[in-house]
């Protein structure tokens, strides 16, 4: 019986590698820079793609490259009408964007990282910013991942983050003392701003969203320019700062 098992762990280790690298990338992939992303064999990479969209799962395009199918945006629009929090956080953006014209985003941990679940973005002034839905990024190197580890005490913060993920893309190091008394300042006065960290031009603005029980679940914040006015910088921070607020009672 285990000798059975094995090989379809190995099929859905598979599948889940190709779903990864799809989601990388961002773009429909060419079958064989799919079987070198995922170090499969060639034969089995085939025959799951052709299992996948017969299912729906992947779809071919027109010359051959492989992309998520349609099933996919069935499921993940199912999994948004279903998680309260998801829907409301939607919701409420949107119409934070249309009144500010500013990017806002939706944050949770992921393991060791932290990733983007929704963001939302003025089309009359978009704002490019590197942390893509889904991607997940070094915690310190954000607002957010300093609130979402303000319950957190100080050795399972280090105990949890990589060594190398103090180290901005710039190669600046981040002094750990000075990053755990951040996350201590966060907590006490409940969001977080932080400028040029990541990307040199941001201002990232994060407010708490937290569970009926009070435990840390996700934080929503402002993606806005540095040159930003200090009146406006604050009339954002409230309005953040309110809609965490109303978050947090799902």
């Amino acid at each position: 019986m285990p000798d059975e098992k094995q090989p379809r762990a190995r099929g859905v280790d598979r599948v889940i590698e190709i779903f990864h690298q799809l989601h990388v990338a961002r773009q429909p992939m060419a079958i064989r820079d799919l079987i070198t992303a995922t170090g499969s064999p060639r034969s089995s990479i085939y025959e799951l793609v052709n299992i996948l969209s017969e299912a729906g799962w992947l779809e071919l395009t027109a010359d051959g490259q492989v992309f998520f199918g349609r099933e996919m945006h069935y499921y993940g629009a199912d999994y948004m009408a279903h998680n309260d929090l998801i829907r409301r956080a939607h919701q409420m953006m949107v119409a934070i964007v249309a009144r500010h014209g500013e990017t806002v985003q939706l944050c949770m941990l992921e393991g060791n990282k932290y990733s983007v679940v929704l963001s939302e973005s003025s089309s009359v002034h978009p704002f490019k910013i590197s942390s893509d839905i889904g991607v997940r990024v070094p915690i310190p190197w954000t607002a957010s991942g300093r609130l979402l580890l303000s319950d957190w005490r100080d050795d399972a913060i280090l105990a949890l983050i990589p060594p190398q993920d103090f180290r901005l893309s710039n190669g600046r190091e981040i002094d750990r003392q000075a990053f755990l008394d951040d996350v201590h300042r966060a907590g006490r006065q409940g969001y977080f701003v932080t400028e040029g960290l990541s990307e040199s031009f941001t201002c990232c603005m994060a407010a708490p969203i937290r569970s009926r029980s009070g435990q840390m679940v996700a934080a929503f914040c402002f993606m806005v320019s540095r040159d930003t006015a200090e009146e406006r910088r604050q009339m954002l921070l409230a309005e953040l700062m309110e809609t965490a607020r109303r978050l947090s009672d799902f």
